[in-house]
């Protein structure tokens, strides 16, 4: 990929899905660059939440390249992400109203659990359309999301997994890649993070560090974004040949579907 910029630049791939992450090198200067990032990311950087924005250029393809600041440091670890600093960056994101004002302003679109069915559905392979746990999913959160209490949507990251948590080597949280925020009920976010991470009788503590009582009703929004954020995982493992994962995420949505006193991880990693 040709960048637009001043010479003595080295690039590196920065790795992930899309190729649009790279490590820049110019003698002692080393920034985390990437294409067409959202302009909510200056927000994220001005709220401390991902590393500091430190300049943005136009190039001459219309494409805009972002760079933040290059931080020392490791990503999470699984047993590391129900500790109580994640718990509070996350409430810090889902309250912030300057984030919520940003998001709104570049596109945000508010998202209802009938989107996210409605979502899940969209070009979904026959063979997941006929899957007999899938079809009785399918249903129950459709006869459910009818009841869910109407809450008030806060900033959402979408995709609460654990490289996306950055610890820098000044112990400072950030989390990063936003490609998929979304303005939603923020328990799309508490879910995913809950079943993949916590285990069951850690919740009540988990929750109480991020700021909110476990009670009969979070309970019942956390089952069902739970089954929504699994069903999404199956239909992208599917998307791209990956049966092992699907396979095992699977029997994972059972137990959720039908759920015991206590229940593994959703984490295959």
């Amino acid at each position: 990929m040709e960048f637009d910029l001043d010479t003595g630049w080295q690039l590196l791939p920065a790795g992930g899905d899309t190729g649009r992450a790279y490590i820049g090198i110019r003698a002692e200067e080393k920034v985390f660059l990437k294409r067409n990032s959202s302009p909510f990311l200056a927000a994220l950087s001005l709220e401390g939440v991902t590393p500091r924005l430190v300049w943005t250029k136009r190039m001459g393809n219309g494409d805009v390249l972002t760079a933040q600041e290059w931080l020392n440091g490791r990503v999470l670890l699984k047993e590391e992400m129900d500790s109580p600093q994640v718990a509070k960056l996350l409430r810090k994101i889902h309250t912030s109203l300057p984030l919520k004002k940003m998001l709104k302003r570049v596109g945000g679109v508010k998202t209802t659990p009938a989107d996210f069915l409605e979502l899940f559905q969209m070009d979904l392979d026959p063979e997941l359309k006929g899957h007999p746990l899938i079809k009785k999913v399918q249903q129950k959160l459709t006869e459910e999301s009818k009841s869910l209490p109407n809450v008030s949507v806060s900033v959402c990251h979408g995709d609460i997994y654990r490289k996306n948590w950055l610890l820098s080597d000044e112990s400072k949280l950030y989390l990063v890649d936003w490609d998929m925020a979304l303005l939603a009920d923020p328990v799309i976010d508490i879910s995913m993070l809950l079943y993949q991470y916590v285990a069951r009788e850690k919740w009540s503590e988990w929750l109480l560090e991020y700021g909110e009582p476990l009670t009969p009703d979070l309970l019942k929004r956390i089952s069902w974004y739970g089954m929504i954020n699994l069903l999404n995982r199956i239909k992208q493992y599917h998307q791209k040949g990956r049966f092992h994962e699907m396979n095992h995420d699977l029997m994972l949505l059972e137990k959720v579907f039908q759920p015991t006193e206590s229940f593994p991880n959703l984490s295959v990693d």
